[in-house]
């Protein structure tokens, strides 16, 4: 028999976890929803009808992958699933169980199938930890629905679950919470019995700090919000405020408003010090923007815009490089993805510089919104259709491939347009060699009319 700890307080395996939690259990454990009613948060997956719901209530026969980032309720929806009575319920960590005790499961849960016609829900938390062969070791069990598998992981499954099992699991997705349900969250877990019961307030400023510091990660605020709350013992005070919360937790809780003036103030000095080449200050900018909880997406947003409006072609990776932080804030998470952001920081700091790129778009912009739309040449338009070379179109073309350099003379623009100069490529990094080869460019095709 199988005990683990930490899944849903210490629960022996093939036993309903205990419905009483002692009062000296953590704030978060003690505040752990006890019906899909209480759930914070997810509610894409929890709606009427959805799949997760239909599992935890008993109506659904699936297996499923929990994918999402820590305290967005993969353990939670575990407890709720280990409370259906109709089905036998086991919970496995994948930092302790091999491919032994998988067995073991399996074949009790054969046993219980053949015997009483009973179901078993297997539960494994951090699936990403079993090696292929431990989770080879589930395919027959799951395919046959001798378990239904319900798998948690904080690591993108299509990169840590094998083919096999995953095309056999519904894969879902959880988000991290928002603000205002973490704020929620904390002004529940302030007044509920099974909380704080009311024997402490909170200023705005504090919860204004709580709520950044937890992310979106409900177990981290509770957490934080317990550690204040234990602070006041020895002052004779019962109102957490900004200073209780930085006193009680390791990093000062920064004053950042995801809304207002600093946000904008912050993000605002973390593209000017990428601009201005000081690496230096654009970390540190980064690392308040990541201290205080700002959503990863938007800074990778961000650097990826600065990559074409501040670097250009003066350095054609800069853009790789900003879009793969993207990628890795998509696909990994928070807290690991704040490397990759540092990483694309660091190269758009560091790489030389240009705006002829955006000044050429916003010029030709300009032009066209100032009535600079003239006719496309007959030449260029379109002619595979009936009745275009009637109308002249595509008649006189000429392709480009077929000269000796790849270059001919050409008019492409319109008529009023002739001879106009968007792109002026300066000689920073890369670009120069643009700088120096495209005049000659432009005199070949333009010919005469240059």
């Amino acid at each position: 028999m199988v005990v683990e700890e930490g899944l849903f307080g210490q629960t022996t395996s093939g036993t309903r976890p205990e419905k009483r939690v002692r009062a000296s259990a953590p704030l978060a454990v003690r505040m752990r929803p006890r019906s899909l009613d209480e759930v914070v948060g997810q509610t894409h997956l929890l709606r009427m009808g959805a799949p997760l719901r239909r599992l935890v209530e008993g109506g659904t026969a699936t297996s499923v992958v929990l994918y999402g980032p820590p305290g967005t309720g993969k353990t939670t929806i575990a407890g709720l699933l280990a409370a259906v009575e109709s089905r036998h319920f086991v919970a496995l960590s994948a930092l302790s169980s091999g491919v032994k005790e998988l067995r073991e499961v399996i074949e009790d849960a054969r046993r219980r199938r053949d015997r009483h016609d009973e179901q078993t829900i297997l539960f494994i938390d951090e699936v990403h930890r079993f090696s292929k062969t431990q989770q080879d070791a589930l395919l027959g069990a799951v395919e046959n629905r001798i378990v239904l598998l319900v798998a948690a992981t904080t690591e993108n499954p299509s990169f840590s679950v094998v083919a096999p099992l995953l095309s056999r699991s519904l894969v879902l997705q959880l988000q991290s919470l928002t603000e205002d349900e973490v704020r929620g969250l904390l002004h529940k877990a302030v007044a509920d019995p099974r909380g704080l019961d009311g024997s402490v307030s909170i200023s705005t400023e504090a919860m204004d700090a709580l709520v950044r510091l937890a992310g979106g990660d409900a177990r981290r605020a509770l957490t934080a919000l317990e550690a204040s709350a234990d602070g006041l013992a020895d002052t004779g005070r019962s109102v957490i405020d900004l200073p209780a919360v930085e006193r009680a937790i390791t990093e000062a809780a920064v004053r950042y408003d995801r809304q207002g003036d600093q946000h904008h103030d912050v993000i605002s000095a973390f593209i000017k010090s990428i601009r201005g080449s000081d690496v230096d200050a654009a970390l540190h900018y980064l690392a308040r923007m990541i201290v205080a909880g700002e959503d990863p997406r938007f800074i990778a947003r961000r650097l990826m815009v600065h990559a074409s409006e501040d670097v250009g072609l003066a350095d054609p990776t800069a853009l790789l490089a900003a879009v793969a932080a993207a990628h890795t804030v998509d696909m990994v998470g928070m807290q690991e993805a704040r490397l990759a952001l540092a990483q694309a920081t660091v190269h758009l700091a560091t790489a030389p510089k240009s705006n002829a790129v955006i000044g050429g778009m916003d010029e030709a912009i300009s032009d066209v919104r100032a009535g600079a739309v003239g006719a496309v040449p007959a030449h260029l338009r379109y002619g595979r259709y009936a009745g275009a070379r009637e109308l002249g179109n595509a008649i006189g073309y000429r392709y480009p491939h077929a000269a000796p350099d790849g270059v001919l003379e050409q008019q492409y623009p319109p008529d009023d347009l002739v001879g106009k100069d968007y792109y002026r490529p300066t000689r920073h990094g890369a670009e120069r060699v643009l700088h120096d080869h495209l005049p000659g460019l432009r005199s070949t095709i333009r010919g005469a009319k240059s």
